[in-house]
């Protein structure tokens, strides 16, 4: 449990210190959401099914942070309570559940005495910061352009790219 607290800290840490960035479109969102949906339906790997959570996560965080924004609502600990919720919404539910935490879903451990980590988390903390990481190269390439998209659907794409390749990556490091 300490490991889980220290690991989610350190991800909530750099979400708080994350440049400001405008919320991520609508479509990118929904792909997220789809790539969980599918990948729990096609049974795949928990590990690979954190990534897209992960990424949800993150894009609901930015979208809530930003429509808050825009409605003039603020608040002491804005930032810090809608990172903390959407997490503790989707992981506490997961954790009491026994999916995360349970022994045959460890990552890098074989039973519950050498549990290292669980897949979910891994996948969960991965995502986050794949998903932070594409929105943040999006943001750098618009204002490096002069506030233009070098490319059509850019704004999804750079997002999505960084998942989608921890997806493969998993995907070999899970088999």
């Amino acid at each position: 449990m300490k490991k889980l607290l220290l690991f989610l800290g350190a991800i909530f840490a750099g979400l708080l210190v994350s440049p400001v960035t405008q919320a991520i479109c609508p479509v990118c969102t929904i792909a997220v959401a789809g790539g969980v949906g599918l990948s729990r339906w096609l049974g795949i790997d928990d590990s690979i099914t954190g990534l897209w959570v992960g990424g949800l996560i993150v894009s609901m965080i930015i979208w809530t942070i930003a429509w808050l924004s825009k409605k003039n609502i603020r608040f002491f600990g804005r930032k810090i309570i809608v990172v903390l919720a959407y997490y503790i919404a989707v992981v506490l539910p997961l954790y009491l559940k026994g999916i995360i935490g349970h022994p045959d879903n460890s990552f890098c451990g074989c039973g519950k005495e050498e549990l290292i980590m669980d897949k979910l988390i891994v996948g969960i903390a991965s995502g986050s910061v794949g998903f932070i990481i594409g929105a943040i190269l999006y943001h750098y390439l618009k204002k490096k352009n002069q506030g233009k998209a070098y490319f059509p659907f850019q704004k999804v794409v750079l997002p999505i790219a960084p998942l989608i390749i921890l997806t493969v990556v998993f995907y070999f490091l899970t088999r």
